[in-house]
């Protein structure tokens, strides 16, 4: 009994130590990874040194079972003792790797908020079949999206905030169908939204604002159910706004300012029980506001400002159940300002430059 007690000791130590070791051809991929970047002030490339990268390389983590690299996650802002030790965010230079793409069981892959981080998205990452997070935000990351960034079958997010990148969205990014968070502003993207962005089901956040994206907004976005927050806002977005959208269940945050959207405003969106954020603002939307506030109607903020609207403020805002930041103001809207809440509480530049509005807190009528 002794000796196979021994045995099978011997066998779960060895077993132990070749799961927890780095294989030969994760630890060549991330030193090469490794090679092509460079980090000057907090020196977390120092703890990347020795055989075995699943132990104290920082930001590394690996699969217990199989001892290969499932993690990359190095953030340039975070509240890890090593940033508090410095007293400053990160800044790293340099590229991504091609390497990376040879880290085949990778889960995770987090190269963000580095500011200097520049070259393109090697195109190989979209062969990370494992790949559940790519997140490259805060860089300079210029070049296109992986034409074949639909084969991350199993992407549940994918941050490229914040970096150069240009072109067109790639028809296959709809192919995602796990992902839920999309975040793609503040780049130089070009085109039209994909006709079939709706076959994204399960996004809760899309977030495309700061881009020069061009056309109307695609109809099949009204079969996103789980549609939280839809931002497309500074871009040049035209056409006149869906009926629908008015009427999606869960979304809460309508961002759609600093666009070329025109036509008029449609009713749905006022009487929406769910919408808690709506900006239009500096568009070409034009006709009356519809009166069609209710009891229900609760927005944190309604941003309707430089557009073409005229006519009175409905009275049925008054009957709305909460509004926080309302401004009106840039319009061609004439008549006497309803009193009450929530007109009660805000300022004159919340009216301001329209053709004829009168009564607190402008001049009286």
């Amino acid at each position: 009994m002794s000796v196979l007690l021994t045995t099978l000791t011997l066998l779960f130590t060895l077993i132990s130590t070749v799961t927890s070791s780095c294989t030969p051809s994760d630890l060549a991929a991330l030193q090469a990874f490794k090679s092509s970047l460079n980090e000057p002030y907090l020196g977390i490339f120092k703890t990347w040194s020795g055989t075995n990268c699943c132990s104290n390389w920082y930001g590394i983590s690996c699969d217990p079972t199989t001892g290969r690299v499932a993690d990359i996650n190095l953030r340039g802002e975070s509240e890890d003792p090593i940033f508090e030790k410095a007293g400053r965010t990160g800044y790293m230079t340099g590229s991504i790797n091609p390497s990376v793409c040879k880290l085949d069981r990778l889960s995770t892959l987090i190269l963000a908020d580095w500011k200097g981080v520049s070259g393109e998205i090697p195109e190989c990452v979209a062969s990370l079949s494992y790949l559940r997070i790519l997140d490259l935000v805060g860089n300079q990351i210029s070049g296109k999206i992986p034409a074949n960034i639909g084969n991350l079958q199993r992407l549940t997010v994918l941050n490229l905030a914040d970096n150069k990148l240009y072109g067109e969205i790639p028809a296959s990014l709809t192919a995602l169908a796990n992902m839920k968070h999309l975040d793609l502003s503040s780049n130089k993207l070009t085109g039209q939204l994909p006709a079939d962005f709706g076959s994204l089901k399960m996004l809760s956040r899309a977030l495309l604002s700061k881009n020069q994206l061009t056309g109307a907004i695609p109809n099949s976005i009204s079969g996103m159910y789980r549609l939280a927050d839809l931002d497309l806002s500074f871009n040049k977005i035209s056409g006149s706004l869906p009926g629908w959208i008015g009427s999606m269940k869960v979304l809460s945050t309508l961002n759609l300012d600093s666009n070329m959207i025109s036509g008029p405003l449609p009713a749905s969106l006022l009487s929406s029980t769910g919408l808690g954020i709506l900006n239009l603002s500096r568009n070409a939307i034009e006709g009356n506001i519809p009166d069609a506030f209710g009891p229900k109607s609760y927005f944190m903020a309604l941003d309707l400002s430089y557009n073409k609207l005229k006519g009175p403020i409905p009275g049925s805002l008054s009957s709305a159940a909460y509004v926080g930041h309302l401004d009106l103001s840039h319009n061609r809207l004439c008549g006497p300002i309803p009193v009450g809440t929530p007109f009660d509480h805000l300022e004159a530049s919340s009216f301001s430059f329209n053709d004829c509005l009168c009564g607190n807190p402008l001049r009286t009528c």
